[in-house]
């Protein structure tokens, strides 16, 4: 075999093997922007059902003394905080829209991140489920309530976003702790590359 023809047949497998983790990558996408839509919709789905079962009516006893439905239309923050702050609730959810998906979209296909990558989802998905709610209603349907610590009442969006958040600290705190670990962040930082 000439020179010439070996190298035709690395450049041909060079670029075949760059399609590949382009087609992986597309597809990547593709089920992120699917689960992140069902997980919108299972979402929706039980604010409404909430709406149907709660609204204006006496809390809903699972437990007693410990959880129970009770429906409650949010204007602000946790706690309360920052009622009617709705522009400022919406311009802190595309920033971290906005922030998820510039990590998604840089984020290498490894083994080591799919963690991470179902974590973004997860915030997402809990910021458009809540954003939602605020757009074309001006408030978050709560139905959640654990009156054994007098939790805030909250929703399945706020679930994704905080379980997801918690675990992704425990995860830069104790797995994701070097700094090349992070180097796809950086502009020059190669993206969406997969396993070698």
């Amino acid at each position: 075999m000439s020179r010439e023809t070996a190298d035709n047949h690395k450049k041909s497998a060079e670029q075949g093997r760059g399609d590949r983790v382009r087609d992986a990558f597309r597809l990547t996408l593709i089920a992120e922007t699917v689960l992140t839509f069902l997980l919108v919709l299972l979402d929706q789905v039980t604010k409404v059902a909430a709406v149907s079962a709660l609204k204006d009516r006496d809390p809903f006893i699972l437990i007693p003394g410990v959880f129970q439905l009770q429906y409650l239309e949010n204007r602000g923050a946790a706690f309360g905080l920052l009622q009617n702050a709705r522009i400022f609730f919406l311009a802190v959810t595309l920033a971290a829209l906005a922030a998820v998906l510039y990590v998604l979209l840089r984020l290498p296909l490894r083994r080591k991140y799919i963690v991470m990558r179902f974590l973004m989802v997860f915030i997402a998905a809990g910021a458009v489920g809540n954003m939602i709610d605020r757009v074309f209603l001006g408030c978050v349907r709560d139905f959640l309530y654990f009156s054994l610590i007098d939790f805030p009442i909250f929703n399945v969006a706020d679930i994704y976003v905080t379980c997801a958040t918690i675990l992704l600290i425990l995860l830069l705190l104790f797995y994701y702790k070097e700094e090349e670990d992070f180097a796809f962040l950086s502009p020059g930082g190669k993206k969406g590359k997969s396993d070698d």
